[in-house]
């Protein structure tokens, strides 16, 4: 550790952290393989949605813009994350450096938040597209849709950068165990002995920010879309306008449902139990976002048809032309 003396106080900045979260969780070993799978499902899955995305000019539209960049943060938060986790628990790597802990812990809240802000862009654009579907493509442009995801990756990296810098005005003199599964803000500032106000501030505010805004919005835009389609005269009309809608609700429910049931019984969770739920909250939604693209969406499906069709064709042509 360092110390730093100023007058009355003493600075300390430790030198490392110990990560503690499954530490003496019975036969957690089975989860950490269940991990590796679900690290294989989700970087194979995403990368799938995204070349399917580049390949195909007709998926060039500014939603499939908001979904390639879905896929894009999911496949970076599950390779910021889960190779660090298996890295630490099962190669009993507990201990990491104070800068490390850091630089962890920035790219996972950037990229976490970046998945709530996704859906944000994507529920204006399903809010747009069925309340204004004659002035959708005028009032939905490529670079309406660049401009939010740039302007909520600005806030995402800010706000973690903020909550990072505050960090290291925190004395650590008593403890340096982390109680979680990575560098967790919360149980990081909690182990100042000094006073953490602003770290408790800016944590609050990201809360706000990261999930009750999103949330609410999302809420807010389905509510907005309820009422257009209350307005459409057949309800066949009604439920072909909605049907758009299943795969990002499916991601909203995927996203905030188990994070609302982790903090809503906190209290009554037992601990291990707990930093297993909030792990699982962070890598299932990576996995199961390309699935539910893939499944319940008609232009992407057609466009795989579409892309393999070409290949087992191009295949063959070279077969027919090789000569025997």
């Amino acid at each position: 550790m360092e110390f730093i003396n100023s007058k009355n106080t003493t600075f300390v900045q430790s030198a490392y952290f110990i990560i503690s979260g499954f530490i003496g969780i019975p036969n957690i070993r089975y989860y950490f393989v269940f991990l590796c799978f679900i690290y294989i499902f989700s970087v194979v899955g995403n990368s799938l949605v995204m070349i399917v995305i580049i390949l195909d000019r007709m998926l060039r539209s500014p939603k499939y813009i908001a979904v390639f960049n879905l896929a894009l943060t999911d496949l970076l938060s599950s390779c910021a994350l889960v190779p660090k986790v298996l890295d630490i628990s099962l190669f009993n790597h507990y201990y990491i450096s104070y800068n490390n802990c850091l630089t962890f812990m920035f790219f996972c809240f950037t990229l976490t938040s970046m998945q709530a802000f996704n859906l944000v862009v994507l529920s204006f654009d399903r809010v747009m597209a069925i309340m204004y579907p004659l002035h959708y493509q005028m009032r939905v442009s490529h670079k309406v849709i660049l401009s939010l995801i740039a302007f909520f990756f600005l806030l995402a990296i800010t706000l973690t950068l903020i909550a990072v810098g505050l960090l290291t005005r925190l004395s650590f003199c008593k403890s340096v165990i982390i109680q979680s599964y990575y560098c967790d803000h919360g149980p990081m500032y909690r182990l100042g002995c000094n006073d953490v106000t602003p770290n408790y501030i800016i944590g609050f505010l990201a809360i706000i920010l990261v999930l009750a805004f999103p949330l609410a919005f999302i809420v807010g835009s389905y509510c907005c879309i309820g009422y257009s389609l209350s307005k459409i005269s057949t309800f066949r009309e009604r439920v072909k306008a909605f049907k758009t809608c299943t795969g990002h609700l499916s991601l909203v429910a995927i996203y905030f449902l188990p994070i609302i049931f982790v903090y809503v019984f906190w209290p009554v969770i037992h601990p291990n139990a707990r930093i297993i739920n909030l792990s699982m909250t962070s890598v299932m939604p990576p996995m199961l976002n390309p699935i539910i693209y893939v499944l319940q969406t008609q232009e992407i499906k057609e466009s795989l048809r579409r892309l393999m069709k070409s290949r087992v064709q191009a295949k063959l042509e070279v077969f027919r032309l090789k000569p025997l």
